[in-house]
């Protein structure tokens, strides 16, 4: 940057230079202050537009946002309007469009989607499908609610842009658009990290509203804690299903460069809150952060509070805290890779009345073991 300060400088004594003793009233000058004006003002211009992007994060600073699902009203905020990197919080965008397409009759539940190549290479957290494989867009569904699975991600972005992932995403920004979210771009169905794909805490507040509004038919995936995929259990990422009392879903999201991210919305007395916390640096303090600003939410709407559960932390060897979310330590995605059998062990039936492979749901308090985070993966739930 003070490489790039030094150019512009010298560019700016030149053109003064050049306009202080008379030289623009000579043509030779004339046309060397207009190249040297047209390459300091190609050069700021090139500036201008690059700095929003090498500067939307605000590393150590949080957004945050809690909106009342029911009529949108906003009951706190912290820099909402920030522009950051969604990380996985992307995929909430792609399940968006694909319960659209499902309420439009254009796929269904049980559709095979095909696995390519460039799905399958995605970077963890994944299931680890096979190029030439299938899974369901229930599975889909599934894998990227819980494990935010990226190639179970990409694999249904592409069944949705007609095979190719650029294209959805086009879609995915201009459903964006539609829905009032100003702030965002995508640039992939996954949220792994591409310098252009921005959002803001407003922008998923009022995406998530539009999930839980217009889609109360599919929102219950949410919830699950864990299914199986081909015989083996994969946990849901969202801690917020354990620690907080009335939290029913959404999602988590993490990069080095987003921070760890994290969408929730809870239930109490009938009243639906929306919390969105962006850049926290760790899980627990993402958890706890969101519990603070949910629980003043539910205040503010004339709700009692609720005895949370406390847990022992386990982030700090020198100091032992009784912190809330220490049940997070999976939270940035366990690294657990289903590897895809030519045969599945079990099949169940559809809701359509037809076998596909296996959609074990697992109920609620029946999560089995947790994982430890994997710690070293780009992007993860």
């Amino acid at each position: 940057m003070d490489e790039k300060r030094g150019w512009l400088a010298l560019l700016c004594r030149a053109v003064v230079s050049l306009v202080s003793d008379g030289g623009c009233r000579q043509a030779g000058r004339g046309r060397t202050l207009r190249l040297t004006v047209g390459l300091a003002a190609g050069y700021l211009a090139t500036t201008v537009i690059a700095t929003p992007r090498a500067h939307a994060q605000y590393v150590g600073q949080i957004s945050s946002i809690v909106m009342d699902a029911r009529t949108g009203a906003v009951l706190s905020q912290s820099n909402p309007d920030l522009q950051r990197f969604p990380a996985s919080l992307t995929k909430l965008m792609t399940l968006y469009m694909a319960f659209k397409a499902m309420r439009a009759g254009q796929i269904t539940l049980d559709q095979a989607v095909p696995v390519s190549a460039h799905s399958a290479s995605m970077e963890p957290s994944k299931l680890g499908l096979v190029p030439g494989s299938y899974l369901t867009v229930e599975q889909a569904v599934l894998g990227l609610v819980t494990k935010s699975a990226n190639d179970a991600a990409c694999a249904l972005g592409e069944l949705l842009g007609g095979g190719d992932e650029a294209r959805f995403a086009d879609l995915m920004t201009r459903q964006a658009r539609a829905l009032g979210m100003a702030n965002t771009t995508f640039r992939n169905a996954s949220g792994l990290p591409n310098e252009e794909q921005m959002t803001s805490a407003r922008d998923l507040a009022v995406l998530t509203r539009h999930i839980i509004t217009e889609f109360p038919e599919y929102y219950h995936y949410f919830a699950v804690p864990a299914f199986y995929f081909h015989g083996r259990q994969v946990p849901n990422h969202d801690p917020m299903l354990r620690i907080y009392p009335g939290a029913d879903g959404l999602k988590t999201g993490y990069t080095a460069l987003a921070g760890r991210n994290l969408v929730t919305s809870a239930v109490r007395e009938n009243v639906r809150l929306i919390g969105v916390v962006l850049g926290a640096r760790t899980n627990p303090q993402r958890s706890a952060l969101m519990a603070g600003i949910l629980d003043d939410g539910f205040r503010q709407e004339g709700v009692a509070d609720v005895r949370r559960p406390l847990v022992l932390a386990r982030g700090n060897r020198r100091r032992a805290a009784v912190m809330l979310a220490a049940a997070t330590r999976g939270s940035a995605g366990p690294e657990q890779v289903a590897e895809l059998p030519s045969t599945p062990r079990h099949h169940v039936l559809s809701r359509h009345g037809h076998a596909h492979a296996p959609v074990h749901m697992v109920a609620a308090g029946h999560t089995g073991s947790r994982h430890a985070a994997h710690k070293r993966g780009r992007s993860h739930g």
